[in-house]
């Protein structure tokens, strides 16, 4: 098992928001924190150094970086972009979860 999959509109998606930076990233980070009623929710920054522990992906041009302790919790999550008419974002479809709370902010493993 990969430890992500990205579509290709993720990608493209990425892609537009490293171009579109004033000063450049070395990648994206992908992750999780506590937060929400489910107890984990999903982060995404820029990179702008890699910390010990990170977990690189690459796809062509664009770098995913995983911190160390988010590994567990994405493994095998397939990442996703969506665009509707009022809202757009990634969208995170992960295996490994078991539950997910009503407002769908958070998720629990």
């Amino acid at each position: 098992m990969s430890l992500l999959k990205v579509t290709d509109k993720a990608l493209e998606r990425m892609g537009q928001l490293l171009a579109a930076r004033e000063t450049p990233a070395l990648g994206l980070r992908f992750g999780t924190e506590e937060k929400g009623c489910s107890g984990q929710s999903y982060v995404v920054d820029y990179v702008d150094e890699v910390n010990p522990g990170d977990e690189l992906v690459e796809l062509g041009d664009i770098k995913i970086f995983v911190d160390r302790d988010s590994l567990l919790f994405l493994i095998g999550t397939t990442i996703d972009f969506e665009e509707a008419k009022f809202s757009s974002g990634f969208i995170f479809v992960n295996p490994n979860e078991k539950s997910r709370c009503g407002c769908g902010e958070s998720f629990n493993v």
